[in-house]
């Protein structure tokens, strides 16, 4: 994410990722067929060879994905995962199977803006069988990769890529772990653009009462009536570092002539519109509320995250108060929550590490 100092461009990880000494090879090409490419398909850039021997390399992958068309993070027999597309464009570019192992799973409908994952790759020549080259360069990877995932259906993509030791894996080196949950409030129909993005609640929502039932569940606890049947974490206790509501301007939003005729830039600028008290004219329809939840801890229990929003939502529609909240969490029972959020709202925002 954004001012994030934990993650890094792609330009970043070629240069503080694989140590190179000084002699210099050229790319392999985007199908990852080839020892030698030509000089213009990489913009005249050359790949400098890994001072490790020749053999496999461990890369650390983020990724971004719409997990609308998934059913799931996890590779299911018959099903469309991450991890199964992922794999299907490594093999592509590499020419074998490989494994990859994710930081967080995530269900079906659920999005990433960054999940994390690592995969071992051996590259081998295809002019030359059985020979093993010199790993590819991360920035090699992510531009190949992204290649075949963008002749797919096009809904995830690379957008980190970094070399690590053998022993590091994405999920135990993980330190924590943020969510992102939209809801979108207003009687308005959902807008084709927020389609499988957001939770639509008609009615209004109380933020400030929202916040305050935040303020109760943030902490350490147990949080067994916030744990999903069929969870196979040892314990229920869970301490979330932050848990919070917060008013977004909705995206996509594009200002409207009165936001252009008064040079209007800022989110406070903007409210009177999204809430509807300002006309837009005909054919332009008002903006619902977009509140988001924010949720960081190092790690979650099943469906942890959207059963707490579904709390939320439920005080901010005046159904629950902040002493039935409470009454919720000391019951350590998961009937006696709310409704659970659906998947379509969560996002997976960043997996945090120290980086080697």
């Amino acid at each position: 994410m954004a001012g994030n100092p934990d993650r890094s461009t792609a330009s970043d990880s070629a240069s503080e990722g694989c140590d190179r000494p000084a002699k210099v090879a050229r790319i392999g090409g985007i199908d990852g067929d080839d020892d030698e490419v030509d000089r213009r398909d990489v913009g005249g850039e050359l790949e400098t060879m890994n001072q490790r021997n020749p053999g496999v390399q461990r890369y650390l992958v983020a990724i971004e994905y719409i997990g609308t068309r998934f059913s799931g993070s996890q590779q299911q027999l018959n099903c469309r995962t991450v991890v199964g597309v992922l794999e299907d464009a490594f093999k592509k570019f590499i020419g074998h199977p490989v494994s990859i192992f994710c930081s967080s799973r995530t269900d079906a409908g659920v999005h990433a803006l960054s999940n994390v994952c690592h995969v071992d790759v051996e590259r081998t020549s295809k002019r030359k069988p059985g020979e093993v080259l010199y790993p590819h360069e991360p920035f090699v990877v992510k531009r190949a990769v992204n290649h075949f995932l963008q002749k797919n259906e096009g809904d995830v993509m690379i957008t980190d890529v970094r070399c690590v030791p053998q022993n590091y894996h994405a999920r135990y080196k993980a330190l924590e772990r943020t969510y992102f949950y939209r809801l979108l409030s207003g009687p308005e129909p959902l807008s084709t653009f927020e389609k499988d993005r957001a939770w639509h609640v008609p009615q209004d929502l109380d933020i400030l009462a929202m916040q305050k039932a935040c303020n109760i569940l943030v902490g350490q606890h147990d949080f067994s009536s916030f744990r999903a049947a069929g969870c196979q974490a040892n314990s229920p206790i869970r301490t979330l570092d932050e848990f919070n509501v917060t008013e977004m301007v909705p995206s996509p939003y594009f200002p409207s002539f009165i936001d252009r005729r008064e040079g209007n830039l800022g989110f406070d600028q903007v409210t009177g519109g999204i809430n509807g008290s300002a006309s837009f004219g005909f054919g332009m329809r008002k903006q619902h509320r977009c509140i988001v939840v924010t949720a960081r801890a190092r790690s979650f229990l099943y469906h942890q995250v959207r059963l707490l929003v579904g709390v939320l939502k439920a005080v901010g529609t005046g159904d629950l108060n902040c002493s039935e909240v409470a009454r919720i969490l000391e019951a350590k029972d998961v009937t006696k929550a709310s409704r659970m959020a659906p998947a379509c709202g969560l996002y997976l925002g960043h997996v945090k590490y120290e980086l080697p």
